[in-house]
């Protein structure tokens, strides 16, 4: 079964331009078109006739205008930082035709976030009376975990985000790997054979949380991809002079690209 990923997103929590910042990138993302233009990260899996999202940051609204996304079948979620949660309340009105709930899927201390900042939709009292219609899913953090949904399989892999263990996702031929510093030894085994491989580049220079653009290129020839992709990309590099620079099998993603891959036999 063949599947469409949208970067629904490419940007840091700060996104591109960023506020107050009068660099070259920035300056060049207020163009319209401009590839340096990057939302908050999450990405949309279309295949079969379902909609699975990655992560609803707080572009998330914009995000789904810009791809006219009128339904939502599921969405998982990485970790509980706001760039990667907070739009979770522009779900509402594509749950709300939905008897059984939106379902939405996170570790235990992600869905512990998530349940705090929008304790008017999870509190047992005091609900917000138009309140997203979701189904909160706690899944096992455990190495390789697979979630079955809509005929595919989603497989946790864990990644390396500072001090923290978040989750990263395969699914098919593709892995989605964001907000990641590091990918711990027992991961790779996982990330065999892959077509797409999804990392996070912030930037040129190391960052504690983050991996940047050198690690990011090692790490693709670990790992051997067929294709690679780098998101969660800052103000701190150019796309189009990058993009330049890299290998061929190698390219930074932007808002609205669009790949096509294997998701299930």
């Amino acid at each position: 079964m063949d599947a469409t990923l949208t970067f629904l997103g490419s940007g840091t929590s700060m996104a591109v331009p960023t506020l107050g910042c009068p660099c070259a990138v920035c300056a060049s993302a207020y163009q319209p078109g401009s590839l340096n233009r990057r939302t908050r990260p999450s990405v949309l899996l279309a295949y079969g006739g379902h909609k699975v999202i990655i992560d609803t940051g707080q572009d998330f609204q914009v995000q789904a205008v810009r791809e006219r996304l009128a339904s939502v079948d599921a969405v998982l979620y990485t970790h509980g930082h706001a760039d990667h949660v907070l739009g979770l309340d522009d779900l509402r009105p594509l749950s709300f035709h939905l008897p059984e709930g939106l379902p939405l899927y996170a570790d235990d201390a992600t869905a512990s976030v998530i349940e705090r900042i929008f304790a008017y939709t999870f509190g047992e009292t005091d609900q917000y009376p138009t309140r997203a219609r979701v189904t909160l899913h706690r899944i096992p953090a455990v190495t390789g975990f697979e979630l079955p949904l809509f005929g595919a399989r989603f497989t946790r892999i864990p990644v390396i985000h500072g001090p923290n263990t978040i989750s990263g996702y395969r699914f098919g031929d593709a892995a989605y790997l964001t907000d990641m510093s590091d990918i711990p030894e027992e991961s790779f085994p996982l990330l065999e054979d892959l077509d797409i491989l999804v990392l996070d580049a912030l930037r040129t220079e190391p960052h504690p949380s983050h991996s940047h653009l050198a690690k990011s290129v090692e790490l693709v020839g670990k790992i051997r991809p067929r294709r690679a992709f780098f998101t969660h990309i800052s103000h701190g590099m150019d796309h189009e002079s990058t993009n330049a620079a890299l290998p061929d099998h190698i390219r930074l993603a932007h808002d609205g690209l669009k790949l096509t891959f294997r998701i299930a036999d």
